[in-house]
């Protein structure tokens, strides 16, 4: 990737906002090896890290007063930040099958989820796609943790087994952030319903939301090479079963937390401020789960990203606590 990077680094001109014919196609190749999904280069745009295409989402696709974004009960807030963006109303909710007759443009899927690492079943995922094509509602699906599934086998709202084998009204947003350790680059893509692909292109080329061209060339290279990918998930995974194993010693339970970067847990007689405290007075640091909902009061989500070294000593000190 850095040798991509540095190669294209020659790079005086306006890059295209569409991609290079080179980013989309490994994209397009990606999809089709690593998760049964088959798209066209032409319905890849290249974004500029996925966490600005979530929060322009509902801006671009023209959202506002009046229309309402719905997104996971439990969240990143990145999701919340677009609706307000664009002036919308948000709903934070897992019922969305009991929702009443009000407009919602855009619908959010998130699995496997952040923070929660639930994984979604392809049963599931294919009520919503049905769900959101009898309302007219676009259905996008945050992917950028499904290669990390641990205890599930996370599958794209684009398989043809969820969408029927179309793409009409559906969106699936990818990020090399996890999967490549790429965060820096700021490097993902968008995918799916290709008029809404076209749309989506032809206002980020007017706004200058354009990937620059030695991150298509580095982006490219990721995505072609899956040894790298591999040997960063075997990381991941004896990470998680170090965490995993000194937490539910120190009297944690592990909720869902099926795939994913992080570990979703509880403490009877403490919620996620008291854990989070307790933890922080023994040099660990997690993120209280009330900050992705209200639902998420009970718990903290702990992550693996840090060095193999310091997840073995955050092993050692969960030993120490009372």
């Amino acid at each position: 990737m850095r040798a991509a990077l540095a190669a294209a680094a020659n790079a005086p001109g306006y890059p295209l906002t569409r991609g290079t014919p080179a980013v989309r196609e490994a994209a397009a190749r990606w999809l089709a090896r690593r998760h049964g999904v088959t798209v066209a280069p032409e319905a890849v745009l290249p974004v500029i890290g996925t966490k600005e295409f979530i929060a322009w989402l509902p801006v671009m696709l023209g959202c506002g007063s009046g229309d309402t974004v719905v997104y996971p009960e439990l969240a990143y807030p990145t999701y919340d930040a677009g609706v307000r963006l664009a002036g919308a109303t948000g709903l934070a909710t897992d019922a969305t099958f009991a929702l009443g007759p009000q407009r919602v443009r855009l619908a959010w899927l998130n699995s496997p989820s952040n923070p929660t690492g639930r994984v979604l079943p392809p049963e599931h995922l294919a009520k919503m796609v049905s769900w959101a094509r009898e309302r007219g509602t676009v259905l996008a699906s945050d992917e950028c943790y499904i290669e990390q599934g641990w205890d599930a086998s996370p599958v794209s709202v684009l398989h043809p087994e969820v969408s029927g084998g179309r793409h009409d009204g559906l969106l699936a947003v990818h990020s090399l952030s996890k999967r490549s350790n790429m965060a820096g680059y700021r490097a993902g893509f968008v995918t799916g319903d290709a008029a809404l692909i076209a749309e989506l292109h032809e206002i980020r080329r007017h706004a200058g939301m354009i990937m620059p061209a030695p991150i298509q060339a580095a982006m490219a290279a990721a995505l072609d090479d899956d040894a790298h990918a591999d040997e960063q998930r075997e990381r991941y995974r004896s990470r998680r079963i170090v965490l995993r194993a000194a937490l539910e010693a120190a009297g944690w339970i592990i909720g869902n937390s099926e795939a994913g970067l992080y570990l979703w847990a509880s403490r009877a007689g403490s919620d996620g401020w008291d854990s989070a405290r307790m933890l922080s007075e023994a040099g660990i640091l997690v993120s209280p789960g009330e900050l992705y909902g209200a639902a998420g009061a009970a718990f903290i989500r702990v992550a693996l990203t840090a060095t193999d070294e310091r997840v073995a000593a955050a092993a050692a000190r969960l030993t120490t606590l009372p």
